[in-house]
């Protein structure tokens, strides 16, 4: 299923929980997430229906009993890591908290795992986090998308020590470094919070996407403006059936011969990092005999600029090829299989909503194999083995029907 955060009026958090509980998400996860955590004698959740400028939405309220902390990443790591949630809702988690970890020790001056995080070392913010990846899955959201972010210079006063001019600090580090796009809008109010942010840069593509449109859910912002304070989330499926045809993407290309190619491997790590969506080295003939390398990149259309002054920066090329592309692309599903080992990710394909196949999520099959001491072709068979699991056999009369988006996965 497709995600669009429509941010008309901004994001932060809460809102993002109020709209997943708005589009179907029971408020009963959002507390099991809170149990799960080992938080529920700290923090309740509850929701409720409210009314901002005339439009219904649902407000989620996270109320914590404990008194506030400023609590650092290692802290948090530990608090997520020794939860029962699944693999991919525990690193999704942790890596919102770290890229917010990392532009606040930017702005401090200090570690990453040593800075105190102010705005998400609350409760109530690791909760909106752990809570927005966790109800995306429940939902069988598999791709997020943001529109323009609403940013206008003003002040803020409240929860610091000192008056900081707004938006918040780590709210533009984090836009900055994600080149999120932003138009002008709000009076100087604050509708953007470093924790929206960071779930934004961390789970969405800056875009809007073509869909067929099935619902929205909306989430209310805390206060009333003199406008709709709401956060609306689309939510539907790929509008040309088995494979989507998505258009707004770039192939870059260039050709080295004077490089060596283990220098080639953080090269394509950094442009990864840098947002492609795949890397791949070919050999070449050059001229005068020389061997050498085609490094091909395909990216969004808006991140082109970036990558391309990536592959200047870190290769010896003088130039980079560009030319448009669009891509077929098949759905696709997060889920867990069980090995004797531990709990693997697995990514289901689906073409028309059916599996067509499943993958064990390499960095989960080393992880279980690291943790439990054996050998990563071992656990790596044993994932895909139970992965099968997931994908039907071909629908014939008088048999069951397949696995579609949406069904219940098997454990």
């Amino acid at each position: 299923m497709i995600g669009f955060l429509d941010c008309y009026s901004g994001l932060s958090g809460d809102m993002l929980l109020g709209a997943l509980v708005d589009a179907g998400l029971p408020v009963q996860h959002l507390e099991e997430v809170v149990e799960t955590l080992g938080l529920g004698g700290d923090v309740e959740v509850r929701a409720e229906q409210v009314e901002r400028a005339g439009l219904r939405a649902t407000r989620v309220h996270v109320e914590t009993r404990a008194a506030p902390t400023h609590r650092t990443l290692t802290s948090l790591t530990s608090l997520v890591d020794a939860s029962s949630l699944p693999a991919s809702v525990r690193e999704a988690s942790l890596a919102v908290l770290t890229r917010l970890a990392e532009v606040e020790g930017e702005i401090h001056g200090r570690p990453t795992a040593e800075v105190e995080l102010h705005e998400i070392g609350a409760l109530d913010s690791v909760v909106d986090v752990v809570g927005t990846v966790a109800g995306l899955a429940d939902l069988g959201v598999d791709m997020l998308f943001a529109s323009a972010l609403p940013v206008s210079p003003g002040e803020i006063t409240e929860g610091h020590h000192h008056d900081l001019p707004g938006p918040a600090p780590a709210t533009l580090a984090l836009l900055a470094a994600a080149r999120a796009p932003l138009r002008p809008f709000g009076g100087g109010r604050e509708l953007v919070t470093p924790t929206g942010a960071a779930l934004a840069v961390t789970l969405a593509r800056f875009e809007q996407p073509a869909m067929r449109l099935e619902r929205v859910g909306y989430g209310a912002g805390s206060v009333e403006m003199p406008w709709p304070n709401l956060l609306r989330l689309w939510l539907g499926t790929r509008p040309d059936g088995p494979a989507s045809i998505v258009g707004g993407h770039v192939v870059l290309e260039t050709s080295i011969d004077d490089m060596s190619p283990q220098l080639l491997a953080p090269a394509t790590e950094a442009l990864f990092a840098a947002g492609a969506l795949d890397v791949a080295v070919s050999p070449l003939f050059m001229k005068k005999g020389r061997a050498g390398s085609l490094v091909t990149v395909i990216a969004r259309a808006s991140d082109e600029a970036v990558l391309a002054g990536v592959l200047l920066r870190e290769t010896t090329t003088l130039g980079v090829r560009v030319h448009e592309v669009r891509r077929h692309e098949a759905e696709r599903r997060q889920a867990e299989v069980e090995t004797r080992w531990g709990r693997v990710s697995v990514t289901l394909k689906l073409l028309d909503g059916v599996a067509v196949a499943a993958m064990p999520e390499f960095e989960s099959v080393r992880a279980v194999a690291r943790a439990a001491g054996a050998p990563l072709p071992a656990v790596h068979a044993g994932a895909s083995a139970a992965a099968l699991a997931l994908v039907p056999p071909p629908v014939t009369p008088g048999h069951d029907h397949p696995v579609r988006a949406g069904d219940a996965v098997p454990e």
